[in-house]
């Protein structure tokens, strides 16, 4: 199974975000997954790109030539692929990817995941999307996300497209349950 992550290029203010990395890197290997992502060798990227990588399993990195000058690119991957564009990294990402991951990052792992989860709601992306809430990062997006149940604009059933789980027997069997929405 390809897992598409987003996450950061650094590695947050606290070593619980670095552990929980390399725990997610641990989860692929142990599964025999491979890992679609950013194609950075920093931050969290970086961590769970190595751990994949040395557990014998698949890293495919997808980077705009912009991005490639400007931050160092994984040399070691299986395979490395560079686009003009952010929308073209988007879109192989998510292309290639039978579930999305989003780990702590900044504004870039937000908006990845943030489409890919608007995306499913309209029936154009029938992949499990999962926050995954190390440290209650994404509490107030999960909070977000249910007042947008409350005041009627996300649907009871739509938000349960979406997981915010740190534990990856919950994440296994969402993944495993996992049902495409219905476009109203």
């Amino acid at each position: 199974m390809n897992i598409t992550v987003y996450c950061g290029a650094n590695s947050g203010n606290s070593e619980i975000y670095k552990k929980s990395a390399e725990n997610f890197g641990n989860w692929i290997v142990k599964n025999n997954y491979s890992l679609i992502y950013g194609g950075g060798k920093s931050g969290l990227m970086g961590i769970i790109a190595d751990i994949v990588l040395k557990g014998g399993c698949k890293a495919v990195g997808v980077m705009p030539v912009f991005l490639k000058e400007k931050e160092a690119a994984h040399q070691s991957l299986t395979e490395f692929i560079t686009v003009n564009t952010m929308t073209e990294r988007k879109k192989i990402m998510i292309e290639r990817g039978e579930v999305y991951v989003a780990l702590p990052g900044g504004p870039g792992t937000l908006e990845e995941i943030s489409e890919v989860i608007s995306w499913a709601k309209i029936g154009q992306n029938i992949k499990p999307c999962i926050l995954f809430n190390i440290n209650g990062y994404y509490d107030n997006l999960k909070n977000m996300y249910d007042t947008m149940v409350v005041e009627g604009f996300l649907t009871e059933e739509d938000r349960k497209k979406i997981l915010f789980s740190y534990d990856f027997d919950e994440i296994e069997k969402f993944i495993s349950e996992y049902e495409i929405s219905k476009v109203k």
